[in-house]
This record gives structure tokens, C-alpha cells and sequence, in this order.
């Protein structure tokens, strides 16, 4: 009889139910019966990462003008944020990308697995482009058309040309056909590898501007308004990255 260790890595180096895990049903040990449990939790976990990956395959594939058609994804990170840029990705994918398996929308995935799945992207993607926009641009022409012109910007820097751009939420001008998709990174493949490349880069470039600045403490809150944050804008006055046609920040500029 096989000890509960021998059992756990057996069935730690199965990755499909083989009919010898059947007599494991039998055995009357509560740490088999554990084993076996926690196996098929994550067992059903796989099958449904599996099926959230195909749907967002096949949502991709139903925009497709031909077979064989590029289809690009658009997505952007910090509209909404007091400080720091918005940054859009645009990110082009094989047909084949079973090393996604558990891509989804980037706030709700981990920082770590977010870091894992940015390396994946960029090494599988037919092309990406990232592109920062500036918190002086966002003042000099509103959150909504930076991020617009941001999103257009990082297609337009795509080497290959895709024949269809699914944008998240935006309505883009560019020279190919283009969709509009609410959430789109919680249906699209694409959008979400875009999500994902958006907000990596976003976070990185606060945690750099955090060793400038620390007094705004940017690698903890990522510019957004938290308590600590407007707390330190009253103290500190704002910086030059902070978004000065936002409030509060616009009010503390008018009192200095």
C-alpha cells in the first residue's frame, strides 16, 4: 500500500483522471480522501481556466473579416488616477495560445501572475506596442481624448498591420475596421493580453517615479486618490506628473 506522500505526488504529476485514482476512492484514509479532493478541485479549476480560454479565443475569431485575419486588442491603464500617465498596449496574438491559460482582465489577476503572463505575451505575440501618455497631455486635452489618441497611437506603432482592432470601451479613427467592446477584456483574448501589457507598464513606471517622489508613496496607491495620497498633495503640493485638471489636485493649485 502506497503511503499519503507516494499518493500526493502521484497525483501531483497527473494531469487528467486515469482509472487508478478510482481505487483511491476506497481508501478509507482521511489524508487520501483529502489528496483526492484537493485534485479534482483543481482538476475542475483547469477545465474551466481551459474553457474561459477558448470562449475568449472564439470571441476573437467571430470578428474575423476572413480566415487568417490579424486581430488586434486595444486596452488602457490609469484613466482614472490623480497622477502618472495613461498607457495603452495594442497586441496582436497567434491563433494558438494555449500558454495564456488563465489571461482575464488585469485587475483581477495577481501583480505576480500579472508579471508572468506580461513575459508569455511578449514572447508569443505576432506584435505589441505600448504607448505612455503623458499626465501634461492628459491636462492639455481631457483623460477621454489622450486615451483615445494613446490607444491610436499604439496601433498605429503595431510592425504588422492587423486587418481588425477590438478597442475596449473606445471608439477609435484608425485606418482599418474597428469595434467597440464594453469589457471587453473579460471576452477578448487580445484585449486582455492588452489589459495585462497596459497595466504591467503602468505599474513599473509609478514604482520608478515613487524612488523621485516617495513623500506620494506611488508604489503603493499607483497615483489614484487614495486617503494617504491627497493627504500628502496638501502637505506637498503636487509634483509635476500630477494631473493638474484633476480634482483635488486642481483646487490645491488654485489655493497655492
Amino acid at each position: 500500500m502506497k503511503t499519503i506522500k507516494e499518493i500526493s505526488k502521484l497525483l501531483q504529476q497527473t494531469s487528467d483522471p486515469e482509472p487508478w485514482m478510482k481505487t483511491l476512492e476506497e481508501d478509507h484514509r482521511s489524508g487520501v480522501k483529502s489528496e483526492l479532493q484537493r485534485w479534482y478541485r483543481n482538476y475542475e479549476k483547469k477545465l474551466q481556466l481551459e474553457q474561459m480560454l477558448q470562449d475568449k479565443i472564439s470571441f476573437d475569431a467571430s470578428y474575423k473579416p476572413f480566415a487568417g485575419a490579424l486581430v488586434a486588442g486595444v486596452d488602457e491603464a490609469g484613466r482614472g488616477p490623480l497622477a502618472g500617465p495613461v498607457v495603452c498596449a495594442a497586441v496582436i496574438l497567434p491563433d494558438e495560445a494555449s500558454q495564456l491559460l488563465g489571461l482575464n482582465d488585469s485587475k483581477k489577476l495577481s501583480i505576480q501572475e500579472r508579471g508572468r503572463l506580461s513575459t508569455i505575451i511578449k514572447e508569443i505575440a505576432i506584435s505589441y506596442s505600448i504607448h505612455i501618455q503623458s499626465a501634461e497631455r492628459i491636462d492639455e486635452i481631457n483623460i477621454y481624448a489622450a486615451t483615445k489618441e494613446s490607444m491610436e497611437t499604439a496601433v498605429g506603432n503595431l510592425e504588422i498591420r492587423p486587418n481588425i482592432v477590438l478597442a475596449d470601451a473606445m471608439k477609435l479613427q484608425i485606418e482599418c475596421r474597428t469595434e467597440s467592446i464594453v469589457k471587453g477584456d473579460a471576452q477578448s483574448l487580445a484585449i486582455a493580453a492588452a489589459s495585462i501589457l497596459a497595466k504591467t507598464t503602468r505599474d513599473q513606471w509609478m514604482e520608478e517615479l515613487h524612488e523621485e517622489f516617495p513623500m506620494y508613496n506611488f508604489k503603493k496607491n499607483a497615483g489614484y486618490g487614495t486617503e494617504e495620497h491627497v493627504e500628502a498633495l496638501h502637505v506637498h503640493g503636487p509634483c509635476e506628473h500630477h494631473r493638474r485638471t484633476f480634482e483635488p489636485v486642481k483646487s490645491i493649485l488654485e489655493r497655492r
